[in-house]
This record gives C-alpha cells, sequence and structure tokens, in this order.
C-alpha cells in the first residue's frame, strides 16, 4: 500500500515579502549597534585634539624653562632613544624636524583597552619654586585656552607636582599611571571613568563613550631630559546629544526608510505577487474546463512573468488541443471498428439462425463477408499500431539515402518506381522509416490508378528537398485540405484505411522533416524536407 506523505509546510510569498519589508525595516536598527565604531572615533578624535593642544603647550613650557635658565640637575629623567621613545619631537623647539621625526597618533580603542577606574586623588608635595613661578606665569594662558577647548589642563613639574591648573596646585600626580609613564619620557594615554560611583561599562555596551574620560600625558623636552608633563583630559562628544542635534535629519532619514520600504512592498506586490495569484486563478480555471480563461494575463509585471504565463497559455492550448484531438481519433476509431464489427455480427447472427433453410451460395457468402470485415478490422488495427509508434518515435540518429530506402521495399507489380536524381544523398533518417515512408506513398499512388512514380532530390543548406509525384487520377480540389487527416479516404471500398499519410507526416515530424502536396499536372506530387546527414 502506497503511504502518501504529509504535505510540507512552506511559506507563502507574502509571508516571505513580510519577513523581507521587516529586514529591510530592521537594518537601519542593527546599525544603531555599530555605533561603537562611531563612538571609538569620536574617542580618537579627541585623544588627537588633546595631543595638539599638549604638544603647543609642552613647546610653550620648554622654552619658559630654557628662558628661566633652570638648572639641568633640576630636571627630570633622561628622555629615551627616539627609536625607542613616543615622546613628541615638538615640544623642543631646538630639535630638528628631519627623518627621525615620529608624530603621536592617538592609540585609544573602546574595544580593546580596559577603562580604569577615575583617576587618583593627588597627593600632598611641595612643588620646586623655580617650576611654581613658571606655573603662575603659564596659569592665564591654560585658563584662555580651556575657555575654547573645554578640555582640563595641568601642568607638572619633573616631579609630578601640579604647578598650574585647576584646583591641585602644590599637589602630586606621580603615583598616576600614565603620569608616571610620562615622567620616564614617554607618551601616555587612558580611559578612565567620570564618575567613581558606576561600574565600568561592559565590552558589548551599545555605548560606552559616553561614561568615560579621556587622559593624555605628554613629557616636556628640554636638553634631552624630562623638563616637566603637560596633563589633559576631556569627555569625547556625546553620540546620543549629536543624534539629538541631527533629530531632523534622523527623522528624515526613517520617514525615507519607511518610504522606501513601502515602495519595495508595492513594486514586488505589482511584479511578482499579484501574476503569480492571478496565474493560480487561471490555472484552477482551466483545470475545470473553463476555455474562456486561457487568454493573457491583464498585468505581468516582469518580463520573466510574462513568459513564464505565456509558456503556460501555450501548453494549456495545447493539452487542450491534444484532448480534442484525442477525442476526435477516438470517435474515428470507434466509428472505423463499428463497421466491421457490426457486419460481421449480422452474419454470424444470420448464420447462426438460418438453421438449414440457407443453402451453400450463401453460407459462403456470408462468411466470406466474415472473413473480409475481419481482415479489415486487422488492417485497422495493425495501422493504428503503426501511427502511434510513429507519434511517439524517437530518432536513432541513423542516415540513409533514397537508393538504400528503396532495396528494402518489396516490387510491387502495379507500377514501377523511378529515381531521377539524388538517390545517393544522405538524409538524416534510418533506412526503414525512409522505407515505410516511401511504402506509403507508394501505395496510395497504387490505390489512385498511377503506373509510374518519379523521384527526385537535391541538397542545400543542410536540407534535402525530395519530390515524390506519380501519373495517377490525382486529388480533387476539394479533397487537397483533408489527405492528412487520420481515417480520411476516398478508397474505403478498395481497403484504403486512411492512416497513410497519417503515418508518413507522423514518421517526417520525428526526424524534423516535413511534407506537403505541391500544385502539378497530372497526378499527383508530394514534397519531402529532411535534414541532411
Amino acid at each position: 500500500m502506497r503511504r502518501v506523505n504529509p504535505r510540507k509546510w512552506r511559506p507563502r510569498l507574502a509571508t516571505v515579502v513580510i519577513a523581507i519589508l521587516i529586514l529591510v525595516m530592521a537594518l537601519p536598527l542593527v546599525g544603531l549597534f555599530f555605533f561603537r565604531l562611531y563612538e571609538n572615533q569620536l574617542i580618537r578624535q579627541t585623544e588627537a585634539e588633546l595631543i595638539a593642544q599638549g604638544a603647543v603647550l609642552a613647546a610653550v613650557y620648554a622654552q619658559e624653562v630654557r628662558d628661566a635658565g633652570i638648572a639641568t640637575d633640576k630636571l627630570g629623567a633622561a628622555l629615551p632613544a627616539p627609536a625607542d621613545s613616543g615622546a613628541s619631537r615638538a615640544s623642543d623647539p631646538g630639535r630638528p624636524i628631519g627623518p627621525g621625526y615620529q608624530p603621536i597618533e592617538p592609540e585609544l580603542d573602546l574595544a580593546s583597552d580596559y577603562v580604569l577606574p577615575t583617576r587618583p586623588a593627588a597627593a600632598a608635595a611641595t612643588a620646586d619654586p623655580a617650576f611654581a613661578a613658571l606655573g603662575a606665569r603659564l596659569s592665564a594662558i591654560l585658563e584662555a585656552t580651556q575657555k575654547t577647548t573645554l578640555a582640563g589642563f595641568r601642568l607638572l613639574d619633573p616631579r609630578g607636582v601640579v604647578i598650574a591648573g585647576g584646583g591641585e596646585i602644590g599637589l602630586s600626580l606621580a603615583d598616576v599611571g600614565e603620569v608616571r609613564e610620562a615622567l620616564a619620557g614617554h607618551y601616555a594615554s587612558a580611559l578612565r571613568l567620570r564618575n567613581p560611583n558606576q561600574p565600568p561599562p561592559p565590552l558589548y555596551s551599545i555605548s560606552r563613550g559616553t561614561k568615560v574620560r579621556v587622559f593624555v600625558a605628554m613629557p616636556v623636552e628640554v636638553a634631552g631630559r624630562v623638563a616637566g608633563v603637560v596633563y589633559l583630559s576631556r569627555t569625547p562628544n556625546n553620540i546620543v546629544k549629536h543624534l539629538y542635534g541631527e533629530r531632523g535629519k534622523v527623522t528624515l532619514a526613517a520617514i525615507a526608510i519607511l518610504g522606501g520600504t513601502l515602495l519595495i512592498g508595492l513594486v514586488f506586490l505589482r511584479t511578482v505577487s499579484r501574476p503569480i495569484y492571478g496565474l493560480i486563478e487561471r490555472t484552477k480555471r482551466i483545470a475545470a474546463g473553463d476555455r474562456t480563461a486561457m487568454r493573457p494575463l491583464d498585468h505581468h509585471g516582469t518580463r520573466e512573468m510574462a513568459e513564464l504565463s505565456a509558456a503556460f497559455l501555450d501548453m494549456a492550448e495545447k493539452l487542450h488541443a491534444r484532448s480534442d484531438s484525442i477525442q476526435t481519433f477516438a470517435t474515428h476509431v470507434s466509428h472505423e471498428l463499428k463497421s466491421p464489427l457490426t457486419a460481421i455480427q449480422g452474419a454470424a447472427e444470420l448464420l447462426r439462425d438460418s438453421g438449414g433453410a440457407m443453402d451453400e451460395a450463401e453460407r459462403r457468402r456470408f462468411s466470406g463477408n466474415i472473413v473480409t470485415d475481419a481482415g479489415r478490422l486487422n488492417l485497422l488495427v495493425r495501422r493504428l499500431l503503426e501511427l502511434a509508434r510513429a507519434e511517439n518515435l524517437a530518432p536513432s540518429g541513423e542516415g540513409t539515402s533514397l537508393g538504400a530506402a528503396l532495396v528494402l521495399l518489396p516490387t510491387d507489380p502495379r507500377l514501377a518506381v523511378h529515381v531521377e536524381a539524388g538517390a545517393e544523398i544522405a538524409l538524416r533518417i534510418s533506412a526503414e522509416n525512409a522505407a515505410i515512408v516511401l511504402a506509403n506513398l507508394i501505395d496510395n499512388s497504387a490505390r489512385h490508378g498511377a503506373t509510374l512514380i518519379s523521384i527526385a532530390a537535391s541538397a542545400t543548406g543542410g536540407k534535402a528537398t525530395i519530390l515524390v509525384g506519380d501519373d495517377g487520377a490525382g486529388i480533387s480540389p476539394a479533397n487537397r485540405g483533408r489527405i492528412f487527416e487520420p481515417f480520411f479516404t476516398t478508397r474505403r471500398e478498395t481497403g484504403g484505411t486512411g492512416m497513410g499519410l497519417g503515418i508518413v507526416l507522423a514518421l517526417l515530424k520525428a526526424h524534423d522533416g516535413t511534407i506537403r502536396l505541391v500544385d502539378s499536372g497530372p497526378g499527383t506530387r508530394f514534397e519531402i524536407i529532411l535534414p541532411v546527414a
């Protein structure tokens, strides 16, 4: 017993379209998670600005140290070799800028750098009076700069004591990590929490930049030694505030996204979904027998859908034509078989019911009628099998010539066959099938009183044209359009079945060939075209 598999679930086209539209609308929302990339850019932009400001202040600080004539023994550690140090070379105007110059590039990264706790509090210390005097002179510059840049500035002496900036003058920041590196002659930067009471933002946080502050410590170089540190800090720009400031543009972008999504849906509906549902509806109507449904769709949408619709309608028309042909063929077959069967049945009943009253001559006549009609039935069945085989024939790819095909034909005493030209032209048809074609044409000519058949062939452009003519009675104008119809014959009384030319037509079609009746003088002439092997 054959098991019926349950119907596999498949999404409807409308469901797929809605899912695609939702995905399109969600893409900008997913893009919010990539704000971290933009935020990281804001962090680096902030660090770059602090580096630029620090380089200028370091140069001013270094010049003040040189102008004050502070002794070298009061300076800090010696700077590392240029190849090993990222210290600013712009902090000492006396050092020439050449091939050894190494600019400081921003290096902070929200994705990888650890966010440090808030900056430790400054410790008590005593500043060197010489450096304290320098800090007092530079305080005005720091205050003016801070009003514009909004950055926090601290000037530290070689021991890390604040000499200018903010309210921590006289206190030490030497224990702060980035300051400690700067006192050793290295540029240093760090990300620190703004609020001491909040935990560090996790790496998967959508926004981390709004909770941190950028710190930059830049060493001041004088005579190859650390003369102090410029310590700067600033909170990076807030991306949320930035978007809020651009809320008009963000709203327009959202409207554009929504409008674009709806437009995509409308286009998809008109070009794909609507034609498909229209074709489904036509299919159901055609399957129900509604022949008025076999017409083009009102709206195809796309070229592919138009081609699909045309191919479907063409297939439906061919199937209906095939169905009509089968129905007509079945009607003809039943009619052709019914006449001899009725005759056989009637003769058999007369023989059965006559008893001894029928004389021998009548008995022989009725028996002869039975044998004749049975022979006709046998011939009809055989010809039907030949027609079915010809219509379902698959070309073998073999080739032959007219001369080889004629050799397979038995000699017909009723007429003579003469090949005028082209007997050796190779045709793309097997010798057996070519012999069947010629045999049916010869038999048809003989039944119409022909005594001579002439055959001439020529080849050009990969095609062979074969003319088969006879000297028979010809075909009347009224019958010329029906000669290839199954069961049409004007010689039924002499055994004609009306299927000979139908078999010829089917065989030639199977080999990409054609046959047609051409005008001629007396007799009949057919033109056959076949591919050349």
